[in-house]
C-alpha cells in the first residue's frame, strides 16, 4: 500500500486545507442539525497510483464517487460507493490484466469540538478541518483493504509452465514435458548406442553359429 495509507493518511487529512474539490469536499452548506443529509456524485481523476505493488489503481484513473452526506451529533457520516478501473499484474501467469473495484465507505468525521474528538487518538478517527473533510486516505485505505495481495487475471488462471514457462491459458491442456527419472538416464543413453535387443547371449550365440559353420564348410573340403 502507498506510503500515505494509515495512520499518515490520517495526519495529513488533519492538516490539509484545500476548497471543494477532487477528494475534499466542503460541507459547510449541509450544517450541523442531525438528520441533515445531502448527495454528492462527483469524478475525480487521480494524480498519484492507490494500491499494492501487483494491483491499484493507475495514475489518471477515473475514480466516480457517490455518496450520501449526513450530519450526526459527532460529525458528519459519509456512505457511499467508490468506483475506480484497476490495473493489476497475474501472480500465476504474470500477464497484464484490468478490472473494475466497487468499494462501500461507511465512515464519520468528527467535529472539532465533538467528543469524539475530544476522546479519540489520530490514528484511530478521521476529522473535519474547517468545514471540509478529505476523503482521500478513507479511500486509500478502503481500496487496500479490497484489493488482493495475490491478483489473478482470472480465477482459474493455471500460471506457467514449470518446465519451458510458456502461459498454459495459450499452450492449452495437452501441453507436456517428457521427464525422465535422472537414475536411469544413463542406462537410457547406453540402450540408445547399443545395437541389437540388448539381450546378454546374442554376442555369445553369434559367435556360435560362425564356429559351427567354419566347421561345417572344413568337412565339406575333406
Amino acid at each position: 500500500m502507498p506510503a500515505g495509507s494509515g495512520s499518515a493518511s490520517r495526519q495529513r487529512s488533519a492538516s490539509r486545507r484545500e476548497p471543494d474539490a477532487a477528494f475534499v469536499l466542503d460541507v459547510r452548506s449541509l450544517g450541523r442539525r442531525a438528520g441533515t443529509m445531502r448527495e454528492l456524485r462527483r469524478t475525480v481523476t487521480t494524480v498519484t497510483r492507490i494500491g499494492l505493488d501487483l494491483i491499484g489503481v493507475p495514475v489518471g484513473a477515473e475514480v466516480k464517487l457517490d455518496l450520501q452526506l449526513q450530519a450526526v451529533s459527532e460529525g458528519v457520516l459519509v456512505t457511499g460507493s467508490v468506483v475506480a478501473p484497476i490495473e493489476g499484474e497475474c501472480s500465476r501467469c504474470l500477464e497484464s490484466f484490468t478490472d473494475e473495484l466497487d468499494v462501500h465507505l461507511t465512515e464519520l468525521f468528527a467535529y472539532p469540538d465533538s467528543t469524539t474528538e475530544q476522546t479519540t487518538d489520530d490514528d484511530d478517527a478521521y476529522r473535519m478541518i474547517d468545514d471540509t473533510i478529505d476523503l482521500e486516505p478513507v479511500i486509500i485505505d478502503a481500496i487496500g483493504i479490497e484489493l488482493p495481495l495475490q491478483p489473478l487475471c482470472t480465477p482459474d488462471c493455471a500460471g506457467l509452465c514449470a518446465e519451458c514457462g510458456v502461459r498454459m491459458a495459450i499452450a492449452g491442456s495437452d501441453h507436456s514435458h517428457e521427464i525422465l527419472d535422472p537414475r536411469w538416464a544413463g542406462l537410457a543413453k547406453f540402450a540408445t548406442a547399443s545395437p541389437g535387443n540388448g539381450s546378454p547371449d546374442t554376442g555369445a550365440a553369434t559367435a556360435a553359429d560362425q564356429s559351427a559353420d567354419m566347421a561345417s564348410n572344413r568337412t565339406e573340403e575333406k
